[in-house]
């Protein structure tokens, strides 16, 4: 039986290994589009990388929550 040690990552950060594998990008550059982009809500950034960056709907609504939830809302 395998445990969580208190310092395991929880939340949406716990998708950015897998997302900087599978993107190629690191998580910097994502928050970087995400602050500098027109849209401010929520779903609209999930969808924006959705459909402009080829995103999956997990992993884009981690980095939009996990950069939102840094920067005050926006």
């Amino acid at each position: 039986m395998t445990t969580q040690s208190s310092s395991a990552v929880k939340g949406p950060a716990s998708y950015f290994s897998s997302i900087e594998k599978k993107y190629g990008r690191p998580v910097a550059q994502w928050q970087e589009l995400i602050r500098s982009s027109p849209l401010t809500r929520h779903m609209e950034l999930v969808s924006w990388l959705k459909t402009e960056h080829g995103l999956g709907h997990g992993h884009a609504n981690a980095l939009v929550a996990y950069t939102l939830a840094a920067s005050g809302g926006k």
